[in-house]
């Protein structure tokens, strides 16, 4: 199989030259986590529901099952060793700060699958238990997909003096995809784990992902990633 520095490209890098090692420093590159909450692994019992939405419900099915086999425990391996490392962790999440959603952006109101209700304090809204941070760990609230323009993280990362910036999450072709390019126009660099996101589907996922790298970000594998990661 390829390697991450020649997998992945769209038509704008077929035959450029690879993408370079990355310089990890330890304690100046921060993991990322976008959106893995509550309300996203909730699976609906189609028991009883017209064929039309069970049939949507099963499209679904595969999401579920790399989410829970691939996404969150990659996920959490990559916090254990950024944790261990003293390499910082950091989440975002979509949640309204009002009781009536107002603060929410247009793109969370329109009628769709995107119409997003997600109090802050509720648990639909938190991060799922198995990647909870910890006391202590940064955790922004957005009403927005890319989580630097709907908060101050772009300012707190600069603060702590991080240059890069390793994404993971879901969606990958929604708000981290979004976040992707806000932080590579902030002049971050950002590194992308294939295997610790996921959109709708996998066609989705790859799409997205061919279309990010190189231009906003590098796309590896976590057990590439883990190889340059400081300790």
């Amino acid at each position: 199989m390829e390697g991450w520095k020649t997998t992945w490209r769209s038509f704008y890098y077929q035959g450029a030259p690879e993408s370079e090692d990355p310089a990890l420093v330890q304690g100046r590159v921060a993991l990322l986590v976008i959106d893995v909450q509550n309300t996203y692994l909730v699976q609906v019992d189609p028991a009883g529901l017209p064929p039309a939405e069970q049939a949507r419900l099963a499209g679904w099915a595969p999401f579920y099952d790399r989410m829970r086999g691939t996404v969150i425990p990659t996920i959490a391996r990559l916090i254990e060793r950024f944790r261990a490392g003293g390499n910082p962790v950091v989440f975002a999440r979509i949640a309204c700060l009002t009781p009536n959603g107002a603060d929410r952006s247009l793109s969370q109101k329109k009628p769709g699958w995107n119409n997003l209700f997600l109090p802050k304090d509720e648990d639909a809204s938190q991060i799922v238990p198995e990647l909870a941070p910890l006391p202590g760990e940064v955790v922004v609230t957005k009403t927005t997909d890319s989580a630097l323009t709907g908060t101050n993280l772009r300012l707190v990362l600069h603060n702590m003096g991080i240059t890069h910036v390793v994404c993971t999450g879901i969606f990958t072709d929604q708000c981290v995809s979004s976040t992707v390019r806000s932080l590579a126009d902030e002049s971050f660099d950002v590194i992308l784990v294939e295997d610790a996101c996921a959109a709708g589907t996998m066609e989705l996922h790859l799409r997205e992902i061919e279309i990010l790298n190189r231009i906003y970000c590098e796309v590896m594998r976590a057990d590439d990633l883990l190889g340059y990661l400081p300790s």
